[in-house]
């Protein structure tokens, strides 16, 4: 680390990043290099479809820290294009085969497979209609029609599954907007006033998750940025606390992180 980021005034780093202007761009491709099809969307290639699966798809619960949170159409306008593309459905469907047990709606003697279709028309149609800016319930005559037209002999009426489309739904929208927040922090990242040159992106992307996971689960609860910091570092230091960045580093990604989001909605 040079010696002028050694005697900075550290104190000024969170005002900056309080007022750092980033501009959200709603159709920029994060992926580059990649061509072929995708099962789900077109215009992905297979390995950076995949990549989605593995960059978040293996945190616990539906949607990792943010259980029955949803983005909404305004923050959703963020997800380019091919985020969205890049729903796996191979790692979707292992993921609910996996943890359907644990939601509230399942029914004893059910088994995967009677809510396998109504999953896949959750995850399924956040890639179809994403791009539309509406919401869940807005889609939701749509997703019944595709739930009724494609899987006419499924062991599930509507009124059971409609509760499993959209689980499936508000994961996918979660993770693709994750995974949209963590190419954009990694492509400017070393742009940033905190930016230490001896670091990498991996020692700050938990910093960044956390503030972008969190700014979902927190959102609606009416509370600022500095009310919610003492949970949001416990949070961090629970769940990465090995990773190798101390908060009083981290502290400026996380709230990075979480400004994008914020400056989104009230834009």
């Amino acid at each position: 680390m040079n010696s002028d980021r050694e005697t900075r005034d550290r104190n000024d780093i969170p005002d900056r990043v309080d007022n750092e202007q980033v501009e959200a761009n709603p159709n920029r491709d994060p992926f580059t290099g990649e061509t072929g099809a995708h099962p789900v969307g077109t215009g992905i290639g297979a390995a950076a479809a995949g990549a989605l699966g593995t960059a978040i798809g293996a945190v616990a619960g539906p949607v990792g820290a943010v259980v029955g949170a949803t983005i909404g159409s305004v923050i959703g306008g963020l997800v380019g294009k091919g985020a969205a593309e890049a729903i796996n459905p191979t790692v979707e469907d292992a993921y609910w085969r996996n943890n359907y047990l644990s939601r509230p709606y399942v029914h004893t003697g059910r088994v995967y497979e009677d809510y396998q279709p109504a999953y896949r028309t959750g995850y399924e149609g956040y890639t179809r209609y994403q791009g539309q800016g509406k919401t869940y319930d807005e889609l939701e005559p749509e997703l019944k029609r595709d739930y009724e037209t494609q899987y006419p002999r499924a062991n599930m009426q509507w009124d059971d599954a409609k509760y499993a489309t959209r689980d499936a739904w508000n994961r996918a929208g979660n993770n693709a907007l994750f995974f949209n927040e963590d190419h954009y922090w990694r492509q400017n990242y070393t742009s940033q006033p905190y930016y230490d040159p001896g670091l990498t992106y991996e020692d700050y992307q938990p910093a960044y998750r956390t503030g972008y996971e969190n700014y979902i689960r927190y959102r609606d609860t009416g509370r600022t940025y500095d009310e919610i910091e003492p949970e949001l570092r416990q949070d961090y230091e629970q769940q990465y606390g090995s990773s190798g960045l101390g908060w009083e580093k981290a502290k400026y990604a996380v709230r990075a992180a979480w400004n994008r989001l914020e400056r989104a909605v009230h834009r």
